[in-house]
């Protein structure tokens, strides 16, 4: 009796069927080979003709998708794939059972199969009868005999969830791997930079008009006149913090009524006060502090200083302690930089101003910010664009909701925000005492059971109840690894945010947002020809 080549898809042997219900994915479809493979080989093993591949012939197609035609449930790619994966699964089990020759034999026929389907893709054309039906029916009579050598379907089930258990494993390995190496890279300091800092550090020791021009600055009255427009930025990266500066000024409808205030550690102090002395930025006021100059800034004060500097928690960040399971992306310089967390002192650093816009040093601004400065806040503290369009971005993602001190105060589906372009009304700030909020929940956080490492959790308990949701067109974030934002919404963004791994000045940026970055970069500057462009 002459069969279709469609009866190798045709399952017999239907007291098996809750079995196969029990597989996971891949593996259905390797069992339901399995038992076709059995019915095939005991139905008088009889051959398919060769001559009814005439009447079966695929029709070629000149722009084939393949990846349609090997999930086709009639093409003879799909019922090649198919017993590969069966024969794959049972290589292993073979090998586990010291048959090495039958290992052999099916990885042979695997090898035959991987090509026939790799010059399918390449040509664009179908497999035809003629080209499976020898490599299915050899692979049919090497599975039948692995079936018949005691690799029963409950053995065969059993070893390939354990064998599917360690490639999970080793995939989740390579994530966590992966993404240390990504935060290590981003947490790096590029050579350029290095550069970049070592010249304009120079210049400050060696050039003494400069520093007399900084302390000439320094009692400004329009670093206090709450008539202008007031920013602020704490960062350590010149060049990021110039293309802020520069981002800003340049799409401001009025330059002259900016005053920047920049905040800095003391390695990056001199370059950053040669640079901002030396160009000229419209007419706009920039102010340059060292940190380190902070006197109240101390462990007595502040809680985070103290935690900053207290061994466990290096040892939390950086993995010394390899009992703690530190979620990687976390294990990243920034998290644990008091740099990071000076946006919570902004009413000490900055005691005479009322509203101030901050901004992270990896953000471009594309059009004029100070209509910020008249928004009404209708009491609130701080203004800052909702993230909650995914459940993801909801308070419960990021605190510790089964901790009752977290889950008596706050709703887990509160909507989160985002730090990085904010305006905060700093009269109503001193009001709420929301600095001291901050250190309520650093003190109760102390030992990371609240939330682990960084500063959006603890600025989603200050500021609870305290937070003005803005237009989301004022702060476009995603730039540092969404790969895929609508280029209607970065243009019509007020600023857009480079957060993420993929900073605009690293090599893995992406390649598509960069120019959004490096179009407020001075080129033709020496120092940047020679320590960027070089």
């Amino acid at each position: 009796m002459r069969r279709r080549a469609a009866d190798y898809r045709r399952p017999v042997r239907r007291r098996f069927s809750h079995w196969i219900c029990a597989l996971l994915g891949l593996f259905v479809v390797a069992v339901l080979v399995l038992f076709v493979v059995h019915h095939n080989h005991h139905e008088d093993r009889v051959e398919h003709p060769v001559h009814e591949e005439d009447s079966r012939r695929e029709q070629v197609h000149e722009n084939l998708n393949f990846t349609e035609e090997i999930l086709s449930a009639t093409s003879y790619s799909r019922q090649l794939a198919e017993q590969m994966t069966l024969a794959k699964a049972y290589v292993v089990i073979a090998k586990e059972h010291n048959n090495l020759h039958l290992a052999w034999e099916l990885s042979s026929k695997i090898r035959s199969c991987q090509l026939l389907l790799s010059k399918a893709a390449m040509r664009g054309q179908p497999i035809t009868l003629g080209e499976a039906e020898p490599i299915i029916r050899h692979l049919s009579s090497l599975i039948y005999k692995a079936q018949d050598a005691h690799y029963d379907i409950a053995t065969t089930i059993v070893t390939m969830k354990s064998h599917i258990q360690a490639l999970e494993e080793r995939a989740n390995a390579a994530t966590v791997q992966s993404t240390v190496f990504g935060q290590l890279m981003a947490g790096a300091f590029p050579k350029n930079l290095h550069c970049l800092i070592v010249k304009l550090s120079a210049d400050w020791f060696q050039r003494l008009p400069l520093q007399d021009l900084a302390n000439e600055r320094r009692n400004s009255p329009r670093l206090v006149d709450n008539n202008l427009y007031h920013f602020c930025i704490f960062s350590d990266n010149v060049l990021a913090t110039s293309v802020v500066v520069n981002s800003t000024i340049s799409n401001a409808d009025h330059p002259k009524q900016i005053v920047f205030h920049i905040v800095t550690n003391g390695v990056s102090y001199g370059a950053m006060q040669a640079w901002f002395l030396s160009n000229d930025f419209k007419g706009s006021t920039i102010e340059v502090q060292n940190m380190e100059e902070l006197s109240w800034l101390n462990a007595s004060y502040a809680p985070i200083v103290k935690q900053l500097i207290d061994v466990d928690s290096q040892a939390y960040a950086f993995g010394e302690n390899q009992e703690l399971k530190v979620e990687p992306k976390l294990r990243n310089p920034k998290y644990i930089s008091l740099l990071n967390h000076l946006r919570f002192y902004i009413p000490e650093i900055y005691p005479q101003l009322e509203k101030i816009v901050f901004l992270d040093d990896d953000v471009v601004v594309q059009k004029d910010l100070t209509p910020l400065f008249s928004l009404d806040l209708h009491g609130n503290v701080n203004g800052a664009v909702e993230t909650c369009l995914e459940a993801f971005h909801r308070y419960y993602k990021y605190l510790n909701f089964s901790n009752p001190i977290i889950s008596s105060k706050f709703d887990p589906q509160a909507c989160g925000w985002a730090f990085g372009m904010n305006v905060f009304d700093l009269i109503a700030w001193r009001k709420a005492n929301v600095t001291a909020r901050y250190h309520y929940w650093q003190e109760q956080n102390a030992d990371q059971t609240l939330w682990k490492l960084g500063t959006l959790p603890a600025g989603l308990l200050a500021f609870y109840g305290l937070t003005e949701p803005l237009d989301r067109r004022w702060h476009v974030l995603g730039l540092g690894y969404d790969l895929s934002i609508d280029n209607r919404l970065i243009e019509s963004a007020a600023v857009v945010h480079f957060n993420g791994n993929m900073k605009p000045w690293l090599k893995l940026a992406i390649g598509r947002y960069k120019p959004l970055w490096e179009r407020y970069i001075n080129l033709s500057h020496p120092y940047l020809q020679h320590c960027v462009t070089s």
